[in-house]
């Protein structure tokens, strides 16, 4: 099973058990039901919040480590190089 498939089934089985809670067809083991109708409509909410906090940190992390990998910054900064060449012989100024 590809990992797409893994993904969208596991996905596919988790909104639907998270939409049985949350219409009450399935009860939360160990937590009050008034609790329960509290939390749950919170939870996309937080995941939502928790995505864009690891993205924004997976982010700013490979922008702070860059220069630790010199043959990737060196082959940017010969693209760019390269970009400029071109633009440069189309009759763009570019600086």
């Amino acid at each position: 099973m590809a990992r797409a498939h893994r993904v969208a089934f596991v996905s596919t089985f988790l909104a639907a058990a998270y939409f049985l809670t949350l219409f009450a067809f399935l009860p939360v083991p160990l937590v009050d039901t008034d609790v329960a109708q509290e939390v749950l409509p919170l939870i996309p909410w937080w995941l939502l919040v928790s995505f864009g906090s690891y993205s924004l940190w997976s982010l700013g992390w490979g922008l702070f480590t860059f220069r630790d990998c010199p043959e990737a910054y060196t082959e940017l900064l010969q693209e760019i190089n390269e970009a400029k060449n071109d633009l440069r012989g189309r009759g763009v100024t570019v600086d």
